[in-house]
């Protein structure tokens, strides 16, 4: 997602800001001071701690997510391999646990090497 700032904006903010001071200390351009821009910036720090919060958070929540996804995962695994020792890798109760029917898979082919001279 792009954004319509540069990454840098507060500390572009914070010189334009010291320069503006140097220039002219009382001066405004429009209805824009130094002021209302000094004020529009101190409310960035509350919203960044905010952000580094929600980070975490969701950091925290994504960590429980994969945890239990991997023992969801080791779980199908290990349904699909006691389907497979009771009624073998080529049956129908295989299949419907989503396992590949030894009768399915395509035969293992070696590839020949080119670099290999043919044997014959």
């Amino acid at each position: 997602m792009s954004t319509q700032f540069p990454t840098d904006v507060v500390s572009q903010v914070n010189a334009v800001l010291e320069a503006w001071k140097k220039i002219d200390p009382n001066g405004q351009f429009g209805d824009l001071t130094q002021a209302k821009m000094a004020a529009d910036l101190a409310q960035s720090d509350p919203l960044l701690t905010e952000m580094g919060a929600l980070d975490a958070e969701l950091t925290r929540v994504r960590n429980k997510r994969d945890a239990l996804y991997a023992t969801l995962w080791d779980e199908v695994k290990r349904v699909r391999n006691s389907v497979k020792g009771v009624y073998g890798d080529d049956s129908t109760e295989y299949e419907m646990v989503g396992g590949t029917r030894k009768s399915d898979r395509k035969p293992v082919s070696r590839k020949i090497n080119p670099t290999t001279p043919a044997q014959g």
